[in-house]
């Protein structure tokens, strides 16, 4: 049954990837299809990229640990993020209109280290993305066939790759739009199911002992301060920090823009935390998942859903691992394309679009290639979430400050982000022992670092007067609660630590600035290369 299941869906987006095929690709069309996506396409997009099947795992995970709060700290806080980079984007769009990458963007506001610092970081990310969503397609493959968990992260692999090979961003967005529809549909019959299947609401008063009290509340404070608060800072850095929100960006046409964002955080919102509450479901029947809690949900879904939803149940994690890997690969050979061989190999005048594609396809090979293998390693899916948007947290405020502050120098961007990223590693992984003088320097820098962070939210949507209110009244109350105490903490200070340093950096690199950056230079400096073929074939010709 897993493998019609497969040679199904993968087959049905294989079909609809090869309908939508051209005979002559386009390599812009291939990165962005020339910004000309539509609402429903791109919102649907959108949500699906947001929702992985890590999403779904990782939510699960954060019910079981945390209980009745855990899959709203996780889910919530994410949904909001889309909505919180919303002003972000349509400032972005607006300054670079055709652009491809932030990294391209990067290379255009300020020159080479800082494009490869934020391509760098988008490489890492996307192949961590990929290779998590591999893992969640393996351990699914293990548990509802007689494959084992590598035959099935090859399967997955595979199939992915052979769909989103020929057609790139156009693909990806297509299938996104087929895959949100099975996966909503199917979250709203299957969580019902096991819901009543599993003799709830009756299990909640006789589960009710395997509960912690903190798991028991909806205000507790472990959830918040291990899973809501560490999640808040990195999704926001997720956002910024990742190419397949970007490459939506670039892609969703500039009036749709809004809509997009709004359906996408409801969307996502309703989805995660639906399905994170499996793993409440499961804590309260005390069934043991220490260990092994990426197998909540497959195991949930084995035990209480009969044949034909179980199959339901499998197209909606294939779909949901499927949107994000595909986007993943379309991400990775649009850096590749335009950051790496278009300005950094060719130039941008030299580029050519054809051998532009032929890289791209290449990228996607060898990207899949790496992710199984490294998938095979099994890492925990919530972890490597977590990980990749806190170190991303070092690039926020440099990215974002580039976007709206003329005084911003490459050379301020470049020392900030490694200056944060020097502080983030130790602190994250208790490198350094925490007495009271670590301590009180990691809670002050977690401080300024809570400002920075509601700061920029609030600056997003109301101005940088309100912005520096907000940021301003945060660190002033939450000092009494941070101070002494936020740095045994290790995921939510490193995290916040990588904001701080980053922002005090360049702003004290940037303030006393002379020279002016005119914005007006980026879209100049960025655009469509099969345009700049086009019209060098005809100079030529005219010649």
């Amino acid at each position: 049954m897993t493998v019609i299941l497969l040679v199904l869906f993968y087959g049905g987006t294989l079909f609809i990837s090869m309908r939508i095929r051209k005979r002559k690709e386009n390599a812009d069309q291939y990165m962005t299809a020339s910004g000309k996506i539509g609402f429903g396409i791109s919102a649907a997009s959108m949500t699906a990229t947001w929702i992985w099947a890590s999403s779904m795992y990782a939510s699960a995970t954060s019910g079981y640990n945390y209980g009745v709060s855990g899959p709203i700290h996780y889910g919530l806080w994410g949904a909001l993020m889309i909505l919180f980079i919303y002003p972000f984007g349509k400032r972005i769009r607006t300054v670079a209109p055709r652009a491809h990458t932030l990294a391209e963007v990067m290379y255009a506001r300020h020159g080479r280290s800082s494009q490869l610092i934020l391509a760098g970081s988008n490489v890492g990310g996307s192949l961590l993305s990929l290779l998590s969503n591999f893992i969640a397609g393996g351990v699914l493959i293990s548990f509802l066939s007689p494959f084992t968990f590598a035959q099935g992260v090859i399967a997955i692999a595979a199939g992915v790759l052979l769909y989103t090979l020929w057609s790139g961003f156009r693909a990806s967005v297509l299938t996104d739009f087929v895959q949100v529809m099975a996966m909503f549909a199917a979250v709203v019959i299957i969580v019902p199911f096991i819901f009543f299947a599993a003799d709830f609401p009756s299990a909640f008063e006789t589960g009710a002992s395997n509960l912690t009290a903190q798991q028991g509340s909806f205000f507790s404070s472990d959830a918040f301060l291990e899973q809501g608060a560490p999640y808040i800072a990195a999704v926001l850095a997720y956002a910024i920090g990742n190419q397949t929100i970007a490459q939506r960006l670039f892609a969703v046409r500039k009036d749709l823009i809004r809509p997009t964002f709004v359906t996408a955080t409801i969307g996502y919102g309703a989805m995660v935390i639906g399905v994170g509450m499996l793993g409440v479901l499961a804590l309260y029947l005390g069934l043991d998942f220490t260990g092994r809690e990426n197998d909540i949900i497959p195991e949930m879904a084995a035990s209480y859903l009969p044949a034909a939803l179980l199959a339901v149940f499998f197209v909606m994690i294939i779909g949901a691992l499927s949107s994000t890997a595909d986007s993943d690969l379309s991400a990775l050979s649009s850096i590749v394309m335009a950051d790496i061989y278009g300005q950094n190999v060719a130039g941008k005048d030299k580029a050519n679009p054809r051998k532009m594609l032929l890289i791209g396809r290449m990228t996607m090979v060898t990207a899949t290639a790496a992710a199984v293998i490294l998938a095979t390693l099994e890492l925990d899916i919530l972890d490597l979430l977590v990980f990749v948007g806190a170190l991303w947290g070092a690039l926020v405020f440099p990215v974002l400050a580039s976007f709206y502050w003329d005084k911003v120098t490459n050379k301020a961007f470049t020392i900030s982000v490694l200056a944060a990223l020097a502080l983030f590693i130790p602190v994250r992984f208790s490198l350094i022992p925490m007495n009271a003088v670590t301590g009180l320097l990691v809670d002050v820098l977690s401080v300024i670092g809570v400002g920075v962070v509601l700061g920029l939210m609030a600056f997003g949507f109301f101005g940088p007067k309100v912005g520096k209110i907000v940021g301003l009244v945060a660190s002033i109350a939450s000092a009494p609660f941070i101070l002494g105490f936020l740095h045994e903490y290790a995921t939510l200070s490193a995290s916040l630590v990588a904001y701080a340093v980053s922002t005090v950096v360049c702003y004290l690199m940037s303030f006393r600035q002379t020279t002016r950056f005119d914005f007006d230079l980026i879209a100049q400096r960025t655009g469509e290369f099969d345009q700049r073929e086009h019209a060098s074939t005809s100079s030529e010709e005219h010649k």
